[in-house]
Order: C-alpha cells, then structure tokens, then sequence
C-alpha cells in the first residue's frame, strides 16, 4: 500500500504568508518528505493529525523555492538521513521585485546536517519503485514560458530545477509534483520514458497552472493519457480548479490522506 498525506497545501500563492506546500509519502518501507513548505506549519499540522516525521529516509526538494523549502529550519535532521534535489536549488532566487524568495539554508549548513544527494539524472530512491527525475525536458510549445523572478546574476529564473517523484505501482505510474514550474506534461512525458511505461495511473501536487490557454491544452492533455486520478493542489487557479473538477480531478487539501 502507498500512501500520500498533505501536510500543507495552501493556493493563495501570491500570498506569502498563505502559500506553500509539502506532503509525506510512505511507500515500499520509505517514508520520503516531499517539500517542507513555508514555515513551521507541516510540524504543527503533523502533530494535528498525529503523524509521526521520525524516520525519514530522505527529504526531497522539487525546486528552491521558499515555499517549498523554508519549513527546512524547522527539521529536526537527525531524524533525516538524506536530502535530494537538483544542484540549482541551492542557486539563490529574487522576485521581481527583489525579494529572496530561495532556500533559507547554505549547502555546506545542509552537508552539515545530513547525506546530500544532488542530482540533474533520475535518481531511484528505491530501485525500480521510486524515482526522482532530475532535470525535466521541457518539449511542448504551450509550457514553461515565463519566468518566475531571476537569479543573482540578474539572468531570469526559468526554474529549470524544478522536478517530480514518480512511484511505480500495480495500476500504473503516481507522480507527485512540487510546483510544475516545468510544465505538468512535460513532467509526464518525461516520467513515462524514465519509468518505461505509458500507463500514468495518477498525477498530484501543484501545477502551476493560471493561463487559461495553457490549463485547456493541459487538460486535454490528461484526457488522451487516460490518468484516472488528477489531485490538483497548490498553485492553480480557480478556473483551473473548475476544469479539473470537470474531468473527475479532486482538489487537495491539508491532511488529506491518498491511498494507492
């Protein structure tokens, strides 16, 4: 059986206080914390619904973004035994209007702290079931064209770390987003080369999706790939939200708990 349990998803992403996501996944004996949020809340929200962050086999990062990674200052690391991520989380990150809006903690803090694996190439957290993607190709015409901030050398920020984990099972292949600064399809094409099959059973997480163009083509996108069940959750607009619905898609909320 696997597991899914949100332990923050907020969608008010234009508001700092408010946005943020994480959730934890237990599957085949791992227990991986999939993005830490924006502040204390997935440790307050863990103890609401009384899940226990012991024994974590690897925290993994889908990009830098701080409402993805500030809730790192509040982990206790000797529980974690290792972090995962792609090499440019760590890059440091500015809004447009000049706000950091990166990872609150240095990598040599981090090295620190626990086993770091930093990585552009899939990597199997556990062989053959569960894979972090690295790096995903971004091939559709209608995805991941516009930057989000830029960098500290002024270059604009395309978030071209941005990643997924995909879990293989019984009924098909359950990817589980971060943000999908990447695009959403891209990450599921490239997910079904890396995991060898065309069966995509699942998709959850945020999908970046605020262009109504874009959330059209997206959606049809889904429908020709037959995925049965759609989560869509932070960072989605509400007329996304609408179409998804449309479409069996079921909104995500704070200590919502999916089974596999």
């Amino acid at each position: 059986m696997i597991t899914i349990t949100v332990l923050h998803n907020e969608f008010e992403v234009y508001q700092r206080s408010k946005s943020g996501f994480s959730v934890l996944i237990e599957a085949f004996g791992k227990r991986i914390l999939f993005d830490t949020s924006l502040s204390d809340d997935i440790i307050k929200n863990a103890e609401r619904g009384k899940i226990s962050l012991r024994e974590i086999d690897c925290i993994v990062l889908s990009h830098g973004h701080t409402d993805h990674t500030e809730g790192l200052r509040f982990i206790d690391f000797s529980n974690v035994k290792s972090i995962v991520a792609h090499p440019d989380c760590f890059q440091k990150k500015f809004s447009e209007r000049g706000g950091y809006i990166g990872i609150p903690l240095c990598l040599d803090y981090l090295k620190r702290k626990t086993n770091l694996v930093l990585t552009k190439e899939p990597f199997w957290i556990e062989e053959d079931k569960i894979v972090f993607l690295g790096q995903i190709p971004r091939k559709t015409d209608f995805e991941a064209k516009t930057p989000v901030g830029y960098l500290e050398n002024g270059e604009a920020d395309f978030v071209l770390e941005d990643s997924a984990i995909a879990i293989n099972t019984n009924r098909g292949i359950v990817i589980v987003t971060g943000c999908s600064h990447s695009g959403v399809c891209n990450i599921i094409e490239y997910t079904k080369g890396v995991c060898q099959s065309n069966k995509i059973y699942a998709v959850l997480g945020g999908f970046h999706l605020f262009n109504n163009r874009v959330i059209d083509k997206t959606i049809e996108f889904i429908k020709r790939e037959h995925i049965e069940r759609v989560y869509p959750a932070h960072c989605v607009s509400e007329y996304g939200f609408a179409e998804f619905k449309k479409i069996g898609g079921k909104r995500l909320s704070t200590l919502q708990r999916l089974v596999f």
